[in-house]
């Protein structure tokens, strides 16, 4: 009798463990300008305690990202959009193609670095900063004095030298521009930010189309210099590159590395929990391994190239006021630049 009752047993036993094996994970397809260096850590991160979502990452420059979800409104590929300038996503949130909701661990980030709307729209992880990597062995060879200024960047003694994002495809270089015409002034195209940016593209020997690479050609001797971010500063000077990190006395543009629901998402459930990692302590130390500033405060460890008081240089951000200007300002800037740009892909 008792082998008889076991088979029954046995046989659903099985059936369990083939269902478990061959379960399907929920997929979620995230749209990203998270440095392809930093994905693996994040994904694994998420997954260890998320064992049965995995991320589909879609990955590019700020600009072309955010360019990408625009063009797909009417028909959205995206469930999420994480590591994504927090200028974009109010850009994204005032289309309405964002979810609010708040995470877990919400209140632990500061007020400054998430949507001020309850729910908001979209939170910050990380703040990303401008730098300017200085090539010390190249400029010797040349005799060029490091700058300390972004006024400094205008003198003639540099024509040529310098290689900066830009602005329309790349987040750095967007905040880039919003930061010299916070400083100095729009006007409408006729403020000295715009006079700035035309002395400055004097010296200028090409826009590229990602933040990371104007550094990266500085690290290399391409170039003497590489308007950029910490992260990739930071990153390129501890592996050796033999590049200073100047950090200009006006005040550094910066914008939110930021993450938000996306309104086209049907795996809402499963987002929800992206949302709270994402939030969390535990991400948050992770984010603090590439960043110097969290969204959660006193977690970040300090970064070797990067100054203790960054956090005080940054120039004061209005991302709405970045995103309902956004599309005024690249237009203005590409009527005047565009013609040093690298040839797009």
């Amino acid at each position: 009798m008792n082998r008889v009752s076991v088979k029954p047993l046995l046989a659903m036993l099985a059936l369990f463990v083939s269902t478990a094996a061959f379960a399907q994970k929920t997929q979620l397809t995230v749209y990203t300008a998270l440095e392809t260096d930093q994905l693996k850590a994040y994904e694994a991160g998420f997954v260890k305690d998320n064992p049965t979502i995995e991320i589909k990452w879609v990955r590019d420059s700020t600009g072309v990202i955010t360019a990408k979800l625009l063009a797909e409104k009417g028909n959205p590929q995206a469930d999420v959009v994480m590591g994504v300038a927090a200028s974009s996503l109010a850009l994204l949130d005032k289309q309405g193609m964002l979810i609010p909701y708040a995470p877990l661990n919400l209140d632990a980030i500061m007020s400054q670095y998430r949507d001020k709307k309850n729910p908001p729209a979209w939170f910050g992880m990380d703040v990303w900063g401008a730098t300017v990597c200085f090539n010390t062995v190249e400029a010797q060879k040349k005799g060029l004095p490091k700058p300390e200024t972004w006024k400094d960047l205008t003198k003639p003694i540099y024509k040529g030298q310098i290689v900066m994002p830009n602005p329309a495809s790349s987040g750095t270089g967007f905040f880039d521009v919003s930061a010299w015409l916070t400083l100095w002034g729009d006007d409408n195209g006729k403020g000295g930010g715009w006079k700035f940016m035309d002395a400055l593209h004097e010296n200028i020997a090409q826009y590229t189309h990602s933040g990371s690479k104007p550094c990266n050609m500085a690290g290399t001797g391409e170039y003497v210099m590489g308007i950029s971010f910490e992260y990739r500063g930071n990153s390129n000077k501890a592996k050796g590159a033999p590049i200073d990190l100047v950090f200009p006395k006006e005040g550094l543009g910066w914008d939110l590395e930021a993450f938000a629901i996306h309104a086209g998402t049907k795996k809402l459930d499963a987002a929800k929990k992206l949302a709270d990692w994402a939030s969390s302590k535990d991400a948050m130390k992770l984010y603090g391994k590439n960043f110097a500033i969290t969204a959660v405060p006193g977690v970040a460890e300090p970064l070797a190239n990067v100054p203790a008081d960054y956090e005080k240089r940054l120039v004061k951000m209005d991302f709405t006021a970045a995103a309902n200007n956004r599309e005024r300002v690249l237009a203005e800037w590409t009527r005047r630049y565009d013609s040093k740009s690298e040839p797009k892909k």
